[in-house]
This record gives structure tokens, sequence and C-alpha cells, in this order.
């Protein structure tokens, strides 16, 4: 046997890994068995076992403690941050938070306000000019009558409107013209589907007008429902209109399908939102007169 002297040195390396070692021993041996040994995404193995809980539902805020306002007294505070802006450009909005589940159908209509918030929409009416279907989208409000005019037009590149309706006569000549290449990219083109080729000219040129169209997105619905030269009345109209097409259409999804109105919040282009408690107006709320002379 080789006398101790006649042994290998180890090397300054190998001393100061054996320290290392020693002292990690140390430290499991102190922590004990519930020592848990992390990976390299850093979870523990037990954290990696644990599975998070998703929420199939959107959230909805706590209204038991929270500030509601009638009305009038929203409008009171929403026509404060306005002044001084143009009463026909600020307009006011409405968020109507569902309580509903995130994989659910949607909710998704159009609704003609009782009051309409944009009027300048310009409407175009393909029917044969010297119709009954023309003299009446021309006393509707229609900005564009015609057939080949507008089919001559719209063939050129010049695009004067923003919806286009068909008369049901017309409606041949409409789909060999040639136009649905063009206008049917920009969703312009009628179609019967979507409720564009009509046999009642004028109710669907004054529908187009006032109408409005909405769509729930992560369980809430919002809508420009009112100019803020609005009286509070006709505010309010344009409101219950709207939220009784929302309870229409909630009602037509289904009955396996869960969706409540949880909230409605009253808001403007200028101005935050105020959660509505469902009243007219309150004790200390200032006179409709006092609101309307806005």
């Amino acid at each position: 046997m080789a006398s101790p002297s006649l042994l290998p040195r180890p090397s300054i390396q190998a001393i100061r890994t054996a320290v290392q070692l020693n002292a990690h021993l140390a430290v499991l041996n102190h922590l004990g068995p519930t020592f848990n040994v992390r990976s390299a995404s850093g979870k523990s193995n037990n954290e990696s076992k644990k599975k998070k809980k998703t929420r199939n539902a959107f959230l909805t805020p706590d209204l038991k403690q929270a500030d509601q306002y009638s009305l009038c007294d929203a409008i009171r505070y929403i026509q404060a941050f306005e002044v001084g802006q143009p009463s026909k450009s600020p307009k006011y909005d409405l968020a109507v938070r569902l309580r509903t589940l995130k994989n659910g159908p949607v909710v998704r209509n159009r609704v003609r306000l009782p009051h309409a918030v944009d009027t300048s929409t310009r409407i175009c009416v393909i029917c044969a000019p010297d119709s009954p279907a023309a003299a009446a989208a021309a006393r509707a409000g229609a900005s564009v009558i015609g057939e080949e005019t507008v089919f001559d037009a719209v063939k050129e590149g010049k695009i004067d409107f923003d919806r286009c309706l068909c008369h049901l006569e017309s409606s041949q000549k409409l789909n060999k013209s040639g136009i649905a290449r063009i206008l049917g990219p920009r969703g312009l083109m009628p179609s019967q589907k979507y409720g564009t080729v009509v046999e009642d000219v004028e109710a669907g040129v004054k529908n187009l007008i006032g109408g409005s169209q909405y769509r729930e997105k992560q369980g809430v619905i919002r809508l420009a429902i009112g100019q803020l030269g609005f009286t509070p009345e006709e505010l309010s109209r344009n409101i219950k209109t709207f939220m009784t097409a929302i309870k229409r259409d909630m009602a037509v999804i289904g009955d396996n399908v869960s969706k409540e109105i949880h909230e409605v919040v009253l808001s403007s282009t200028h101005a935050p939102g105020f959660s509505l408690n469902g009243d007219f107006r309150s004790s200390t709320s200032p006179t409709t007169q006092e609101l309307s002379a806005f």
C-alpha cells in the first residue's frame, strides 16, 4: 500500500467542488423532506401539478357599494364635462354589461331608435327614376336615386352614398349591371339576405337613416344612444327602445343560454361613465327644462 505522501494531491478546483457539495448537502438535510425541488422553469414539482382554474364567464363589478345615478343626474354631470364642445359633435354612449359566458352566442342586431343619432347617412335607392318607388325614396330622404345613372357612376368610381337599397322590381337589372364586384367588397351591394332588396322603399330608407347596429363584445354591448342636444325625455325614449331590443334578442337566443343585464353605464365623447340606477330623476336632479337648455 502506498504511503499517504505518495498519493496525488487533489487540485484546488476539486477541493472547491467538494466544499460546495458538502454545503448543498447540509442545506438539504436542514430543510428536510418538505423541500420542493424546482425545475428549470422555476416551478416546483408540486406547483406544476396544479392546474390553473379558468374563468368561463366575464367579470362583473360588484354594484352593492357602487355609486349609481338617475338619468337626469348623469346627464347633468356629463354636460359639465362637455362644456365648450359643439352640441352635435359629442354623443351620448350607452354600455350594457351582461352576465354571460365567454364561449356562448353573442347578441347582435339592428335597432331603429325613436330619435336618430346620425342623420348624415347618405342613402342610394336603385329603382326606376320615374316610378312611384323613386318618389317614395325621395320623400323618405334618399340622396341618390336611379338605375342606369347609378350603375354608370359606380363603374366610374363615383360612390356618393353610405348605404344602398334596391327596389324589388329593379333587382334583375342590378344583377346584370356588373357592379357587384365593386359594391360587394365595400359592403354596399343590396341583397335579399340582408334585407336591402325591398318592396317598400320608403320604410327601408327610414329604417336605414334612423337605424343603428350593435354587437356584444366581451360581455358588453355599446351604442351611440343620443346627441348631446337631446332632451332627457328623448334620451330616455332611446334608452328604453334599446334596452327592449336587447332583452328581446336575449330571449330568442335559447333557454339553455344564460344572459342577464348586470349594469347600464351612460357616458359621452369627453366624459367618463356613470352607472344608471334605473330612475329618470332624483329629488335633487335639475329640471328637464334646465338640462334641455345645454
